[in-house]
């Protein structure tokens, strides 16, 4: 007689996994065939260039091509595309990304889509600086990748749209203070530069009471920010957001002194997806949404590494269609069948963790709240319409401009 268990592997096999390729692909080769990283500007097997294609999304072997500095496909002929490396690449910041060389008469950006969003970048002439510095554009790279692969979003407040681009400044305080905050304001991320020290970041961690820390995790967050003023804000999403996530014209200032001298609410775990979540709409919007991306990426990466976990028993029953937010949407089975590969994912890899006595790889519940929310953005994300407005919601209120968080987590 089946089992539950072979029940539900077949179910996630025939919803999900013959169907799903990774939106951004995380596994390459080079020409010689050995397997080479995102961060790879050389194959270390065979000495071949090797560059990112943000287009593409894939690290692409090169081959000198045409005049100085041009480079071409590993392989392609004459007539294929010539890019240039981004004029990072012999900086601290190490980028390994391509940029298209520009028709005859046109001048081509010296800096790659990734580093074109930079505004203000860490004082290089301190040593420390140049490390934080790597780890940061690093993690940034990431993340920009799969914005672009999600087909989000990604120009520079600095120089393409300075009404609704974005653009980071990396800053660290000076010893006479004062503090830098991270955050988000009007498509502007800060980011204090010292939380790529890896000593510093786990001490705040552990002072804050917090699972999970990382530069990946702050840039997804701050990025959610940027997101909600883009897709949410002016949109007729926002009455659905406030059915979901409540409404975020509520005092954002008191809801942070609340939650750093009270603590979040007992039931937090049943709503949130995290305690910070519970402070205010905005933080509940922004950490959901890098939970999406973490999601995404995690998934993708497993795919792209042929990663399977059906033969891991899992934990916890698999979520039905009953916890999404709409689940007559179209597109609710093949989001389900996500989320549920999810899960399955994570049982395993936090059984690797405990094998060589790390914390969990993936410390969160997720609460049925959190499901609906997770659907939710999914949705913005992939371009989907908005349903009509829930009953009762005031259309009014839709082009309401609420002031934008500026210190958020």
């Amino acid at each position: 007689m089946a089992t539950r268990f072979h029940s539900v592997t077949d179910r996630l096999r025939s919803a999900w996994k013959p169907n799903k390729r990774p939106t951004t692909p995380r596994a390459y080769r080079c020409q010689c065939g050995r397997p080479v990283f995102f961060r790879n500007s050389q194959c270390l097997a065979c000495g071949t260039a090797l560059g990112y294609e943000p287009e593409r999304g894939q690290v692409i072997p090169l081959a000198p091509a045409g005049p100085e500095g041009q480079w071409k496909l590993y392989g392609s002929g004459m007539r294929t595309p010539r890019y240039r490396r981004c004029g990072n690449f012999d900086s601290a910041a190490g980028c390994n990304w391509l940029i298209p060389v520009a028709p005859r008469g046109r001048a081509a950006p010296p800096l790659c889509v990734a580093c074109r969003l930079n505004r203000t970048i860490p004082d290089l002439s301190l040593p420390d600086n140049q490390l934080l510095w790597n780890r940061i554009e690093g993690a940034k790279r990431r993340m920009v990748s799969q914005l672009i692969a999600l087909h989000l979003p990604v120009q520079s407040k600095v120089t393409e749209d300075p009404q609704r681009g974005l653009c980071f400044d990396f800053l660290r305080a000076p010893a006479e203070g004062p503090a830098v905050m991270t955050g988000h304001a009007d498509g502007v991320i800060t980011l204090n530069i010292e939380e790529a020290d890896d000593a510093k970041r786990e001490q705040i961690r552990a002072q804050l009471h917090e699972p999970y820390r990382t530069l990946l995790g702050h840039f997804r967050h701050e990025v959610g920010h940027y997101y909600w003023d883009r897709l949410v804000r002016d949109s007729a999403w926002l009455p659905h957001f406030r059915a979901l996530f409540g409404d975020e014209q509520q005092d954002y200032a008191a809801g942070l002194k609340a939650n750093y001298e009270q603590g979040p609410p007992p039931d937090w775990p049943q709503r949130f997806v995290s305690s910070y979540a519970s402070s205010h709409p905005w933080e509940d919007w922004a950490e959901t949404w890098a939970h999406y991306l973490h999601m995404v990426d995690t998934v993708d990466t497993a795919l792209s590494f042929g990663i399977d976990a059906d033969e891991v028993e899992m934990e916890a029953e698999p979520w039905s269609l009953d916890a999404l937010w709409r689940p007559d949407d179209p597109q609710a089975e093949s989001f389900l069948g996500f989320l549920n590969a999810w899960v399955e994912l994570t049982a395993v890899l936090n059984e690797m963790s405990r094998s060589m006595g790390q914390h969990d790889f993936y410390p969160f519940v997720l609460p049925r709240p959190a499901v609906a929310k997770l659907q939710f953005i999914h949705a913005i994300v992939h371009g989907e319409q908005p349903p009509p407005a829930p009953a009762g919601a005031d259309a009014a209120a839709l082009p309401a401009k609420p002031a934008t968080p500026e210190t958020a987590g």
